[in-house]
């Protein structure tokens, strides 16, 4: 039996504690914030619950793979709800396209915007599925220790996906730029632009028509609790306001984490906090990773978020909505290419009190707003303003109804507040881009170069970012330590 120490207590370090522990190992998560769930928190204000990070549930066959290791179901801890329509695309005043439940719904959608294009669809969404199922059911489960992973009698019939990107491929069959748009829509979950996204991702588009979108009743955050639940059956315990300073590395190895001032010692030290971050708390010696090496990446965006209390329900707007209605070209040249604050944004909007009667008080409407924005941009109370008067002024256009004057409260959350929160390298908010040259086996490694118990989980290693990839984070670092005959 070994103690391991684990920094954080987002689902990557949360899975992981559950793998360790159930092999019989003593685990001890150590979590800064007040609450456990890493990105993954609530917020709750005035009889209102708003999800702080992710609002999505997509890949519902990967929460039920993870639970199954330990002979539990999704059900035993969550309900879920399948979500009809799943969301929709805003494009101009009164304008949009609604993708529903079923691929056959989606189809109709299609043939009504472009005669001809379901067709095109289906052969589409034939090689997104076959990509789903060597992606998600093999290569992902693999831990990034060798280029020699992707090589398989299977991959190597796809090479050309992984020097063709997503943008291209859309474009090969798409004319119709509102259906290249939502095509290319999924892939932002990965982090990169279209342009720069191995075609091979398209299983995201399975992932999204295929499988579709679930809502956990009382959010997001109802997982985090299931799997708090599951840890702590198996053994692990969770201390919260506990900031780990430093990592103490002896003879090559971490032999203990500085909490709060409190030297702790340690047979093993997973970090499923910020990777750069992480590496900050060791001494110069033992980091793998140096600053020229981070500026160098490609990082996910980061984003400005709005919690919004309404004092009525609102029209035309489904549970998760998309506001595609300025160039998207435009918007993701200022994430990626020349950084600084978009004129004219895009931006998403979820309002689980649509779905949910737990996320707002009784006639009112629980609202959360995002804006992806490049990482490492000034972040000032004054432009937050400016840019929740951008969008509120788009919304009341394109939905076509009044919602200023019906907010009861607002608060916001950005670029410093997720390095305050998190240690978020330059304040992203999803981790590492899912581009050629930082997929798998080229990502950060999930366990340390230089010092032989000291071991990485979450968004910037393998297989990337998103909350089914940091489940199966969890899991293939559990296996790696393990294994790992130096500890």
């Amino acid at each position: 039996m070994k103690d391991i120490s684990i920094i954080g207590s987002g689902f990557s370090s949360l899975a992981a504690a559950s793998y360790l522990a159930k092999a019989g190992n003593k685990v001890t998560i150590f979590e800064k914030n007040a609450t456990i769930g890493g990105r993954a928190r609530q917020l709750k204000r005035e009889g209102f619950t708003f999800d702080i990070g992710p609002t999505w549930y997509w890949m519902p066959d990967i929460f039920e793979r993870f639970f199954a290791d330990f002979n539990k179901k999704p059900e035993d801890y969550y309900q879920l709800t399948k979500l009809n329509p799943a969301y929709s695309v805003y494009f101009g005043k009164n304008d949009f396209i609604t993708i529903e439940d079923t691929f056959e719904k989606i189809c109709i959608a299609f043939e009504n915007e472009e005669p001809g294009s379901s067709v095109k669809l289906q052969k589409f969404m034939d090689e997104a599925l076959d990509n789903y199922n060597i992606a998600i059911k093999d290569l992902v489960y693999r831990p990034g220790v060798s280029p020699l992973e992707l090589v398989t009698p299977v991959t190597m019939k796809k090479i050309g996906q992984f020097f063709s990107t997503i943008s291209k491929e859309v474009r090969k069959e798409f004319k119709n730029p509102r259906l290249i748009s939502i095509l290319e829509f999924p892939v932002l979950f990965l982090g990169a632009k279209p342009s720069n996204t191995p075609a091979f991702y398209s299983f995201m588009n399975y992932a999204d028509f295929g499988l579709g979108t679930f809502h956990p009743k009382n959010g997001m955050y109802s997982v985090v609790t299931g799997m708090k639940t599951l840890a702590e059956s198996l053994g692990v315990d969770m201390k919260t306001n506990q900031n780990v300073e430093r990592i103490l590395v002896n003879g090559k190895k971490a032999s203990a984490v500085v909490v709060n001032g409190e030297t702790i010692a340690t047979d093993v030290v997973l970090s499923g906090a910020d990777y750069h971050h992480t590496e900050t708390l060791l001494d110069k010696t033992y980091r793998q990773y140096s600053e020229a090496y981070w500026q160098k990446k490609v990082f996910a965006p980061s984003a400005l978020l709005f919690y919004v209390g309404f004092s009525k329900k609102l029209n035309n707007v489904e549970h998760h909505t998309l506001f595609f209605d300025v160039d998207f070209q435009e918007h993701t040249n200022v994430i990626y290419d020349t950084p600084k604050w978009p004129e004219e944004p895009l931006f998403y909007a979820s309002f689980p009190s649509k779905t949910d009667n737990s996320a707002a008080p009784e006639g009112k409407e629980a609202g959360i707003f995002l804006i992806p924005l490049a990482p490492g941009l000034d972040d000032i109370p004054e432009l937050r303003e400016e840019y929740f008067e951008k969008i509120m002024t788009r919304f009341e256009k394109l939905t076509q109804q009044e919602v200023k004057k019906y907010v009861i409260f607002k608060e916001s959350f950005c670029i410093n507040d997720f390095v305050s929160a998190y240690n978020s390298y330059k304040g992203n908010a999803y981790g590492l881009a899912n581009t050629l040259m930082q997929t798998a086996f080229l990502r950060p490694k999930l366990k340390s170069k230089k010092v032989n118990n000291l071991f990485f989980t979450g968004q910037l290693t393998v297989p990337g970012p998103g909350v089914p990839p940091a489940l199966i984070s969890g899991k293939l670092v559990a296996g790696l330590i393990q294994k790992n005959k130096k500890l």
